[in-house]
């Protein structure tokens, strides 16, 4: 079994999913401790965002003809894609920011949405073929976005699960903390639920 482990928080020691995304993964290797483990933080290496030359690379981008300075960008995603596709599961630390994710975790998304390698065009419509992996998303939210009246500002988890399941990864796992702004109390007992629910997520994950 080989996981991929991402880190997207700006928020170093204080951030709340870097902290509970290692516990899955503590989690993780104390019942699978054959486990392969692969850490990105794709804060700390930053990725580029996308560039109508960098895009070109693996898409055809009307007008732009890939510049000979850009041919690491073109590796980075490659390896970004070779990486991902390598893995079984997928842990992913992604808080929300601003209704959304980070941009640094956006940029690594941009880099796995490749025709041919992550989905394909038919005639009838995108087919993701990254089916069969898993992906287990660590949210934490500043507020309340499961209920109204901010339930309709979630751009974080909402698209986390449309992006994956556009590449044909339907089994996607949240475990969440919430509120972690309203006072320490709030956070703390929010942190806690969500601690407590890493046993039960791992067990119903199917890893071999």
């Amino acid at each position: 079994m080989k996981i991929l482990h991402i880190d997207s928080s700006i928020s170093g020691d204080y951030s709340v999913t870097r902290a509970l995304s290692a516990d899955v993964i503590r989690e993780i290797k104390s019942h699978y401790p054959q486990a392969e483990i692969t850490y990105r933080d794709v804060v700390r290496d930053e990725i580029s965002h996308l560039t109508a030359d960098i895009a070109a690379g693996f898409r055809v981008v009307a007008g732009s003809q890939p510049a000979s300075d850009r041919h690491p960008e073109h590796q980075t995603s490659q390896q970004l894609v070779d990486e991902f596709l390598a893995h079984d599961l997928i842990v992913i630390a992604a808080p929300m920011y601003n209704f959304s994710v980070s941009s640094q975790l956006k940029a690594w998304l941009d880099r796995l949405a490749q025709p041919g390698k992550t989905f394909q065009y038919t005639a009838t419509g995108p087919v993701g073929l990254a089916e069969g992996k898993q992906v287990l998303i660590v949210s934490a939210r500043g507020g309340f976005y499961l209920q109204p009246p901010f339930d309709g500002m979630d751009f974080q988890e909402k698209y986390l699960r449309a992006f994956f399941g556009f590449l044909g990864i339907d089994a996607l796992h949240i475990i969440r903390a919430e509120g972690t702004s309203k006072g320490d109390d709030i956070k703390n007992q929010q942190i806690a639920a969500a601690r407590s629910a890493i046993s039960n997520i791992i067990a119903a994950l199917s890893l071999n």
